[in-house]
């Protein structure tokens, strides 16, 4: 079996933590062990309570420059690996960043506790939490996940929302997300994505209730998009705090059950947008950039060269992205 030097990596860790536990050093059952401690189990953490739940999240900027609130990706993923928006705060802009529920440190709950609407709620509560005065904009930066979250929003909300970037949002309708899914995670049978992931995940179990063990088996997924086969065209593995695999797969379950259409109130919402793709994800592309930003009435549409969807997260896809996201803000300034 092919190994690189992150699954050996990974191996080692995991061999350190079951001999530590063998001498009694470490408890993988014990809060904190196995993944971090969420913001209700860390109140050192900063958090907001906001919408019957405790979020993790921090803003950076004056509080009363206009808003620009970064959504992450997943479902399940969180705002570390979106860090480098933090550079917006040194050009006049409020900053927010937050771990939606069930993702990264915030706080935990059942899988019939999430639905769209409530991640939307919850979104519309971060804004209203850091809002200071009507007069303040408000702004959309979403990646993956986050842009279609971010879009669904507008598409209820359109007159609360002075300007969006989205970048690679797999699809505002069930049929354009699974479209990009199924080629996104189109990896070779014995390649070393799968190598990667299905090795690692025998070794450690968990029953549908056990969260922090279902969290760690998801991050073991979401590592390996780093892998060299992965369509996606990642540097490497994205930083990430804490997976949230019951949200994932609670509202993977939705829209397959359900489905989703997130374009039927765009058309109320004349402000141009910003849509970004990679030149390095081959699952994406510019066909699918075209289709799926087509549901905007005005859009700018630009592919950020030498980067993959990691395209905020490492020096050669940012270098690319800020400057002409940057242009975007201050024009609608």
């Amino acid at each position: 079996m092919k190994f690189n030097l992150f699954s050996l990596g990974l191996i080692f860790a995991l061999g350190c933590m079951v001999s530590a536990c063998q001498k009694g050093e470490l408890d993988p059952n014990k809060p904190g062990n196995l993944v971090p401690l969420t913001v209700d189990q860390n109140p050192s953490l900063p958090a907001i309570s906001v919408n019957g739940a405790q979020l993790h999240a921090e803003a950076f900027g004056h509080p009363d420059s206009n808003l620009l609130i970064v959504i992450h990706g997943g479902p399940g993923s969180d705002y570390r690996y979106l860090l480098n928006c933090k550079e917006f705060a040194d050009h006049g802009f409020r900053v927010v960043f937050y771990d939606q529920r069930g993702s990264g440190l915030s706080q935990r709950f059942p899988k019939d506790a999430y639905s769209i609407g409530i991640m939307l709620d919850d979104l519309g509560a971060v804004i209203d939490h850091y809002k200071t005065s009507s007069a303040q904009k408000v702004f959309l930066l979403g990646h993956s996940w986050g842009a279609m979250l971010a879009t669904a929003y507008i598409n209820e909300h359109p007159d609360r929302i002075d300007g969006a970037i989205l970048a690679e949002p797999g699809g505002f309708t069930y049929a354009q997300m699974k479209e990009y899914l199924d080629r996104a995670h189109s990896y070779p049978p014995l390649g070393e994505t799968l190598n990667d992931v299905v090795y690692l995940d025998q070794f450690i179990t968990a029953g549908n209730n056990d969260q922090e063990v279902l969290d760690y088996k998801l991050g073991l997924w979401m590592a390996s998009d780093g892998a060299k086969d992965s369509p996606i065209g990642n540097e490497g593995p994205l930083p990430f705090w804490r997976a949230g695999e019951v949200v994932s797969d609670a509202l993977f379950t939705i829209a397959r059950r359900d489905g989703f259409d997130f374009t039927s109130g765009l058309g109320a919402y004349s402000t141009k947008v910003l849509f970004a793709y990679s030149q390095n994800n081959k699952a994406y592309g510019e066909a699918h950039a075209q289709k799926v930003s087509s549901a905007y009435t005005d859009v700018q549409l630009f592919r950020v060269d030498d980067a993959g969807h990691d395209m905020l997260s490492f020096p050669r896809g940012w270098q690319h992205f800020f400057p002409v996201a940057l242009d975007y803000l201050n024009a609608l300034k």
